[in-house]
């Protein structure tokens, strides 16, 4: 064993542990479902976001409401059956 061989071994599991570090970082930067971070909204030109009508909301919630009843009736058939 000399002592250039003893510097490459040393160099190559610096590499490697180098690579194990970056992927580790980029696991971080995903969420939970493994989906990339997505950036926050851009503003639009005059800097403020749109309301929403409290009529547009609660037809929304209508429709998700709709949306879930759907959702645990088809599961409790297949459960039933």
């Amino acid at each position: 064993m000399t002592t250039n061989w003893i510097v490459e071994q040393i160099d190559q599991e610096i590499t490697k542990l180098e690579q194990a570090k970056q992927l580790l970082t980029e696991v971080e930067k995903k969420d939970s479902r493994h989906r990339p971070i997505k950036a926050a909204p851009a503003k639009s030109a005059s800097g403020k976001r749109r309301a929403m009508s409290a009529e547009a909301k609660a037809r929304i919630a209508a429709a998700q409401k709709a949306r879930w009843a759907k959702q645990k009736k088809a599961a409790s058939k297949k459960t039933a059956a």
